[in-house]
């Protein structure tokens, strides 16, 4: 018999659902930023409490505060199959994607070309349209207008001897769709291209093998994957060698540490091993297997996750592909091969704002603009000042906070 994803169970470690005060709001902004299991806050709670002192001292309370952050590293690190030195904890995708183009600047020559994308979040496509400014030539891969998708053939065409960098998005935060970074990359290493991929609206939902996917840099924001505001950056290892010390000059032989001036915030890094914390109870509620590594735990667990949100998917989905007033952005597809569970729509003659406000007052968190990912919008011809309202599931969510979302939607779309 196939396993499911026990609801109730995962619900069960998030603390918001048992508070009076927000366990009746359903909350369906998970893009933006998701709960946290207590996994992660008693984690964050005890190095506040026990541990808030300079870490790596001589005295038991800095050695625990050391011990701990070292102790996420190592258990992120497992997590994602990655070495603890190819990845650093910064605080925002934005931000580490800033660092990342500070850093590999030498390797640009005047005329030398980065392609970019417009279906892309802000994140992953600002800092380096920002190098336009010192001679380098950016091309953009623009979106199919009329299904948004991104189309390889595309990019092929915008590919010569000068192209250096390819950065794009594993999933739009607005079209959903998943990009196929692996053939992306293999296209891009044929010509001695390197490729950032942004993997913020992906890994809430699945656990990239960056490793297999060949990938050079990547990056995501944790506290979009149930951990505190923080996000993390991968780079290969023979890469990240190659890059400038943006830290202090005493520190310029410390990879990856010379991506990260300042370093990461002490009590938010401690308390990641509460999120791999969570994983693996999910994994011990679910499976019998412990000697397996974290990483395939968390690829276990994704599967369950992937069929549990397809479901909520379809049930979604069918319904708004019902209503002649409103237009889907991107697939309409519900398969989880195809798409991440986030949707975006517009609806004929009435305002998305009006609409999420609406919602708000009825209990339910959804939300209109655009996402940070306006070239997006416009590319597609949507009104950037009002935006689309987006839905955007995760596992946490129930089937009957969907039926809620629907019955508001009914009456109010």
């Amino acid at each position: 018999m196939d396993k499911s994803l026990d609801i109730d169970f995962v619900r069960s470690k998030f603390p918001v659902f048992k508070n009076p005060k927000t366990k009746e709001f359903a909350f369906f902004e998970n893009a933006g930023g998701t709960y946290v299991p207590n996994s992660v806050i008693k984690k964050l709670n005890k190095f506040m409490t026990e541990t808030k002192v300079q870490p790596y001292g001589d005295f038991p309370s800095s050695i625990e505060a050391g011990e701990e952050m070292d102790k996420s590293i190592s258990k992120i690190s497992e997590l994602l199959n990655i070495d603890k030195d190819e990845f650093i904890v910064g605080p925002s995708t934005t931000m580490n994607m800033f660092l990342l183009s500070r850093a590999i600047k030498h390797w640009l020559n005047k005329g030398d070309e980065i392609i970019v994308t417009n279906q892309d979040h802000e994140a992953n496509i600002g800092a380096w349209r920002k190098l336009s400014e010192e001679n380098i030539v950016i091309k953009e891969w623009s979106l199919n207008k009329d299904s948004a998708e991104l189309e390889l053939e595309d990019l092929k065409s915008l590919i010569n001897d000068k192209t250096k960098l390819i950065c794009v998005c594993h999933t739009s935060n607005i079209v959903a769709s998943i990009n196929n970074l692996e053939n992306i990359v293999n296209l891009a290493h044929q010509n001695n291209i390197r490729v950032v991929g942004d993997g913020v609206a992906y890994m809430a939902h699945d656990l990239t093998d960056l490793k297999k996917i060949g990938v050079d840099f990547y990056g995501f924001s944790l506290y979009k994957t149930f951990g505190p505001h923080l996000a993390l950056l991968y780079g290969k290892k023979e890469l990240l060698e190659e890059t400038k010390n943006l830290n202090h000059e005493f520190l310029s032989k410390e990879i990856p540490l010379t991506l990260n001036p300042g370093g990461p915030n002490h009590e938010e890094l401690a308390c990641l091993s509460g999120l791999t914390d969570y994983y693996e109870d999910l994994y011990n509620h679910h499976f019998t297997n412990p000697k397996i590594n974290l990483h395939e735990k968390g690829k276990e667990i994704f599967k369950l996750v992937y069929s549990y949100e397809e479901k909520l998917m379809e049930k979604l989905l069918s319904f708004l592909k019902s209503k002649d007033n409103v237009k889907l952005i991107g697939k309409s597809t519900h398969l989880r091969n195809e798409r991440m569970p986030t949707v975006s729509f517009i609806v004929n003659n009435k305002s998305s704002l009006s609409i999420a406000q609406e919602a708000g007052k009825n209990g339910i968190g959804i939300r209109n603009g655009d996402f940070y990912a306006w070239r997006c919008l416009k590319g597609l011809g949507i009104d950037i000042n009002d935006g689309v309202i987006r839905i955007s599931i995760v596992h946490y969510n129930s089937m009957e906070e969907v039926d809620k979302l629907i019955k508001f939607l009914e009456v109010n779309i």
